[in-house]
């Protein structure tokens, strides 16, 4: 018969098995809470075997132009392709700078909590499983609309940060890029009770040992992705540890320093930055001190921020999807498509202020006797004014 101090420890740990693997129920969410809103959303339902058995959503940008970049997003547990991109953002900047979004969905078949099985040796090989699945999406986004197959990134959060980390050792040939938001290193588990250990844990591991689990997971030799980090120091959830556990993994397949070239301060936090001998910043790290487990978010309308603070999406005044596309080089300039829309709605507002300047309100009474007579103005001719001076539409 167990001990009652082992017996307690089993409950205890079941107890938080439950929260680390996300059930909504379980913490009392719902899918609302989960940084729901409108779908940008369309569903693709033929692209391969799916042996992963995944939904494939996607976004693309009004007028995307060919050999555009492709960036995956995957969610965290209890969330949707849908919510995750509403409350991150995803689909805003895709819109501002021009590149095209997959978002792949896990079915609650595959997982009871909507996680990715990022502990599953079946989904995490290469040419198996979930892993398979994503990449054969990729493949059908490649070939529909004409990606620049040298321009693939992939990022995630929580369960989908530890399948971003899947997805780059599994297919380093296929991602030029990666972020990795609250997630874990590749490897760290095989089984639920060492995603628990990891998790909560994060037993550490030498450089070497973690690089090897990336290199023998492809045939592989290079060059490798880029690698972002993003961790919240106060996350209970999966414990900050697991970044620098990721930083270690990938210097050492990079084949740099374990001290950063680059410290710097970013809207507020800390930054560490590992450059190569040419310069180019290949893995870089932000820490969130105060943040719990979720993905950072500055809201709002300037170039530097998008999305909408929910669960797990967490508002602290700098946002992780801006800045990761940032450092993948996907946020240089807007999309032209965006700028036209920019621009009408700058012509729209002026013409709307000419308007009111030139038309005064109709009186919702008779005018008396003998007073001037009010002149109807053309407010089409003023719009057309407006928008030949903001050079959206031809003058004649």
């Amino acid at each position: 018969m167990l001990s009652l101090g082992k017996m307690t420890a089993n409950l205890l740990q079941r107890n938080k098995l439950r929260t680390l693997m996300g059930a909504a129920g379980t913490i009392g969410l719902k899918t609302s809470d989960l940084g729901g809103g409108p779908s940008r959303l369309r569903e693709i339902h033929d692209f391969g075997t799916n042996p992963g058995a995944l939904r494939m959503f996607t976004h693309l940008p009004s007028g995307l132009a060919d050999q555009s970049a492709l960036v995956v997003i995957l969610h965290g547990c209890a969330q949707t392709a849908a919510s995750y991109d509403h409350g991150a953002g995803w689909s805003t900047l895709a819109d501002r700078y021009g590149f095209a979004l997959l978002l792949p969905e896990q079915q609650r078949a595959n997982n009871p909590n909507g996680c990715f099985n990022w502990f599953q040796p079946g989904d995490t090989q290469r040419g198996q499983g979930e892993a398979l699945s994503i990449r054969q999406m990729v493949d059908k986004m490649a070939l529909d609309h004409g990606i620049d197959r040298s321009r693939v990134y992939v990022t995630g959060l929580s369960a989908g940060g530890a399948m971003a980390s899947v997805m780059l050792a599994t297919y380093p040939d296929v991602f030029a890029g990666g972020a990795i938001i609250a997630g874990l290193p590749y490897g760290a588990a095989t089984n639920v009770q060492e995603a628990f250990e990891s998790m909560f844990q994060s037993p550490a591991r030498p450089a070497g040992v973690w690089g090897d689990l990336v290199r023998r997971a492809s045939p592989h030799q290079g060059p490798w992705p880029r690698v972002s980090v993003w961790h919240g120091g106060m996350d209970t959830t999966v414990v900050p540890p697991n970044a620098a556990e990721i930083v270690k993994q990938w210097t050492d397949v990079h084949g740099l320093s374990a001290t950063p070239t680059l410290q710097e301060t970013v809207d507020g936090y800390p930054r560490q930055v590992w450059r190569n001998a040419e310069g180019e910043d290949l893995i870089e790290s932000y820490a969130i001190p105060s943040m719990s487990h979720g993905t950072p978010l500055s809201v709002g309308d300037a170039d530097d921020q998008c999305g909408s603070a929910g669960a797990f999406l967490l508002e602290v005044g700098i946002s992780s999807s801006y800045h990761v596309a940032k450092f993948w080089g996907l946020a240089e300039a807007p999309h032209d498509a965006a700028k036209d829309q920019a621009s009408f709605e700058r012509a729209s507002r002026r013409s709307h202020d000419i308007a009111g300047d030139r038309a005064p309100e109709q009186p919702s009474f008779a005018a008396p006797a003998g007073a001037p007579q009010i002149v109807p103005v053309d407010i089409r001719a003023v719009i057309n004014r407006a928008l030949k001076a903001a050079g959206l539409m031809k003058t004649d």
